[in-house]
């Protein structure tokens, strides 16, 4: 299959895009704290003991972080937009299986479903890359990774006022609801990239990293009831390290990776995943503490006494600040850069956690926790696809903010695990229930300061803006976007496609080659047989072009700089033309 691809926006776009997006990310994050105001009376409502209630959670958790990156790479493939709606059209089939059963199994099998939709997330990112202008791409990505959060956040008091009003099946039909509306609005305002990535879908890959997948998290969200030195625990864990590292051998030979793994392995990318994974961490710590703590009797003598609503609606703040961080960011981002918005993100994170060990006495103190890590939180989940998209192809967006929203996942999932544990094994017993305790939620805040301390140190290794004579660009006007794009074009070749007799060649198809042989670009000429190609970094390329009705490929192999552009026509066919 062979597709156009550019590293320019698609075009024009309505303005309800954005927040149609947005809202589709919000939508899909809802799934993920959905159940949370019921989770201690799962096993009398499934009748079923406890242990097994966990698989309700567990089975969402597990097939939203095999789907997120084989989503974004089928996106990049087929269309981000097509599969944005297959993914919400799965989950609103999963809502409705369990908005009709009381059956575990059954219902296992409709959060499953639901799971499915986290891949709707980087699927959006992709597609604000493909359509938007430059001086509108920051904040709009950072809205829609922010979704996660507040998706979650806002989840928690309506999930709450449902769950204590009416029939617990209810959430699954709002959740449906939701979907549908979703699948609407997308279907109305959100056209199609024309963007595709070369190849095809790498299905081994696919199954190799779900395995891998699978077996490194089901230890993880399962090892509390297992125990985590039994041979159940352990085995997995190995299991995992064999099957992942098979996979990326496999990887490394397949022409068109699920994941590309030396793209991977660039420090920006490298760096920004593995902080993503700390990011997730501190995100899910507040969320499983605070209601606790807020819903516990004042007769321990630091519960708060608050009912299930009151406690959602005291942390929901934390999904509303960061919702309202976006434009913040944007400005910081276009002025700094968003290492710079990373690392002021995590210190906020860290300075919120500092304060939340002294400050939870009272339910106001509550309020004030959620709202300086919804500021922390969201600094720093914005930051994340901006640098991905920055250290990436446009062809590769998709699969990218896909493995970049998976270490996310995988951070709050060890997170859920440790604190979990922490929790229990820290809980004193009263008439044969567990109650948390205020040394077990100081300790998951101190883990948490922790899990930021790691992400900054991470945070310092991603590389700065390059140095530059010329003053710096920002992203906040059309004027300053021109420019920079028109300094992108600088750093890459322009020319023209002829054909034998010299005349211009319209709608030939131009790509750039890296040196592993992989397509590190591609366009169509225009009208009067023009290109123009950008470069992702220093280096020797193939630039080609072919096009229908002409003959063979005609193909020049230059090495690329950064100072000025390299002028090069290609002629078809077969002579490379110099200018």
């Amino acid at each position: 299959m062979t597709q156009t691809t550019t590293d320019r926006p698609a075009g024009r776009a309505s303005g309800a895009v954005v927040p149609v997006l947005a809202f589709a990310g919000i939508v899909v994050a809802v799934m993920q704290t959905l159940l949370v105001p019921v989770i201690k009376d799962l096993p009398q409502l499934l009748d079923t003991t406890p242990s097994n209630a966990t698989w309700v959670l567990t089975s969402t958790l597990l097939s939203g972080a095999v789907a997120t990156p084989i989503m974004g790479r089928l996106g990049d493939l087929y269309g981000k937009r097509r599969m944005l709606i297959l993914s919400l059209a799965v989950m609103v089939v999963g809502a409705l299986v369990s908005a009709l059963t009381s059956d575990l199994l059954l219902m296992i099998t409709g959060r499953t479903l639901q799971g499915f939709a986290m891949g709707a997330i980087p699927l959006g990112i992709g597609l604000m890359r493909d359509m938007l202008p430059r001086e509108k791409l920051g904040s709009a990505m950072a809205l829609m990774s922010s979704s996660i959060g507040v998706g979650g956040g806002l989840a928690l008091p309506a999930a709450a006022l449902v769950a204590q009003h009416s029939d617990w099946h209810g959430l699954y039909y709002g959740a449906a609801g939701l979907g549908l509306l979703a699948i609407a609005l997308t279907l109305l305002v959100v056209p199609e990239s024309p963007m595709r990535a070369e190849g095809t879908f790498d299905l081994p890959g696919a199954i190799g990293l779900s395995a891998g997948l699978v077996l490194f998290l089901l230890p993880i969200t399962k090892g509390s009831d297992w125990g985590w030195a039994s041979g159940t625990t352990l085995g997995l864990f190995a299991a995992s390290a064999v099957v992942l590292v098979l996979w990326g051998v496999m990887e490394l030979r397949v022409k068109a990776p699920l994941v590309d793994l030396r793209t991977t392995a660039r420090p920006a990318v490298l760096f920004t995943n593995l902080a993503s994974i700390m990011v997730g961490v501190s995100f899910y710590v507040v969320s499983l503490v605070l209601p606790q703590l807020l819903q516990l009797p004042e007769s321990t003598g630091y519960g708060l006494g608050r009912s299930m609503v009151v406690a959602g609606l005291l942390v929901a703040p934390l999904g509303l600040t960061m919702m309202f961080t976006a434009p913040v960011y944007a400005r910081l981002s276009a002025k700094y850069g968003p290492k710079f918005t990373l690392i002021l993100g995590l210190l906020i994170i860290a300075i919120g956690y500092g304060a939340g060990l002294g400050l939870m006495s009272a339910a106001w103190q509550s309020l004030v926790i959620s709202v300086l890590l919804g500021a922390g939180i969201g600094l720093a989940y914005s930051s994340l696809p901006a640098l991905i998209v920055g250290a990436v192809p446009a062809s590769e967006t998709g699969a990218a903010n896909g493995l970049n929203t998976l270490m996310r996942s995988i951070g709050t999932s060890v997170s859920s695990a440790v604190i979990g544990m922490v929790l229990a094994n820290t809980a004193n017993t009263v008439g044969g229930v567990e109650i948390p305790t205020m040394h077990g939620f100081r300790v998951s805040f101190l883990i948490a300061t922790g899990a930021v301390a790691v992400g900054l140190l991470l945070a310092l290794f991603l590389p700065g803006r390059r140095p530059s004579g010329k003053p710096q660009l920002r992203a906040g006007s059309e004027e300053d976007a021109a420019l920079e794009r028109a300094e992108r074009v600088l750093r890459g070749f322009r020319g023209l496609v002829l054909d034998a007799d010299g005349s211009p060649v319209a709608r030939a198809k131009v790509t750039l080659i890296d040196r592993r042989g992989r397509q590190a670009g591609a366009t169509l000429s225009a009208e009067d047989g023009s290109y123009a190609l950008t470069v992702p970094d220093r280096g020797s390329y193939v630039v080609a072009a072919r096009a229908t009705g002409h003959g063979p490929l005609a193909s020049s192999a230059i090495h690329a700089g950064d100072e000025r552009p390299v002028d090069l026509d290609l002629s078809l066919p077969g002579e490379t033309v110099p200018a």
